[in-house]
């Protein structure tokens, strides 16, 4: 018996895959309990719409990401920090403080998980930090960090 998985089954199957389990499989455990649906052709019609409007939302996510890179990387983006004469910062610039920088050049909401730091910033400097978007979108940024006070 063909089936349409509703839910991940462990051992089985991911949400939305088509399926062959044995007849008393499906009638006595997948489908009872909402697990699953038997594959008609209705259901394989609803199935690959699904499929379609899903294909479309995430090219829709993976363009707008796409757009926001390229802003992103026309620019180069300076952040001013309290440093010490040796040019070490009072402190550390944070994926937050970059992401509050790059919110306040661009005038959009940009959440600070989308960048990817290995380490703080400590020091002075020119900086390339790796931004990835959602739809899988990847690409590096520049940032300056420049003393505002030396003492």
């Amino acid at each position: 018996m063909k089936v349409i998985l509703l839910k991940d089954v462990p051992k089985l199957g991911k949400k939305g895959e088509l399926k062959e389990v044995s007849n008393g499989y499906g009638r006595n455990y997948l489908i009872p309990r909402g697990l699953a649906v038997e594959a008609t052709s209705s259901e394989l019609a609803k199935l690959r719409a699904q499929r379609e409007q899903k294909e479309k939302h995430e090219e829709m996510i993976r363009r707008k990401s796409e757009d926001l890179l390229k802003k992103l990387l026309q620019k180069h983006f300076r952040l001013k920090a309290k440093a010490g004469s040796s040019g070490k910062l009072f402190g550390a610039i944070t994926s937050k403080d970059i992401a509050e920088l790059i919110s306040k050049e661009l005038q959009i909401e940009f959440d600070r998980k989308h960048i990817i730091l290995s380490d703080n910033i400590k020091k002075l400097g020119d900086y390339e930090i790796e931004i990835k978007l959602p739809g899988n979108v990847r690409g590096k940024i520049k940032v300056s960090i420049e003393s505002s006070e030396v003492e």
